[in-house]
């Protein structure tokens, strides 16, 4: 999947300025795709020359004007393609999985910290995409919106962003909780009377009782 695919996408649910675009690509979009404004202005560019989009400039008072892009036949044919082509399996690559994987052989303290701020990370994705969610809604069930909207890939994709943070939170929970969990009853081990080794017995095992 290339970017302009992702924008091409993006725009089926209006013209958009290369700033609401970067937006939605810092909000929604964002459950699915990452991409900085820089790379996005590039690739708008390109996909004027080859005919996907076409801009207009937006004349504004006491603002500088925008261009508002929007699809074209050529796009929209582009878009559906795409549609057809087999996805590419996803390809994990996860550092902080990493780190986890070898924090005995690592500084724990250090991949602790990691996983607490993946942890804060993704609650603060989690609120906004429900914030988003509550807003598409506007009051109604989610089952009346899926019934009775025109469009709900949005929704759809939202859905899956809000699943996979949840999931995150879950998983850092998780693995903080078993950290805590095991230094506790390690510090137990080591203040415990009773872990130290007791001291031989003098008697023989099969000896009798008595005899030295």
């Amino acid at each position: 999947m290339a970017l302009r695919h992702a924008i091409l996408a993006a725009l089926t649910n209006g013209d958009a300025s290369g700033y609401d675009l970067a937006k939605a690509f810092d909000i929604t979009v964002a459950n699915y795709w990452s991409a900085t404004p820089q790379q996005l202005y590039r690739e708008l560019d390109k996909m004027l020359e080859a005919g996907l989009v076409v801009a207009r400039t937006v004349e504004q008072e006491k603002r500088p004007n925008k261009r508002m892009y929007s699809l074209t036949e050529e796009g929209t044919a582009a878009l559906h393609r795409f549609t057809t082509s087999d996805p590419k399996p996803i390809a994990i690559r996860d550092e902080l999985l990493v780190q986890v994987e070898a924090m005995e052989r690592g500084d724990l303290d250090a991949v602790r910290t990691h996983i607490q701020q993946k942890l804060a990370a993704s609650e603060t994705k989690l609120k906004r995409y429900e914030k988003t969610r509550e807003h598409l809604l506007e009051g109604r069930s989610e089952a009346s919106y899926l019934a009775n909207e025109r469009s709900i890939g949005s929704y759809l994709t939202l859905a899956r962003g809000i699943t996979f943070e949840t999931e995150n939170i879950r998983w850092c929970e998780f693995v903080l909780t078993t950290l805590a969990a095991r230094e506790s009853r390690n510090a137990a081990d080591r203040t415990d009377p009773g872990h130290t080794l007791a001291p031989r017995s003098n008697v023989h095992r099969g000896q009798p009782r008595g005899e030295r």
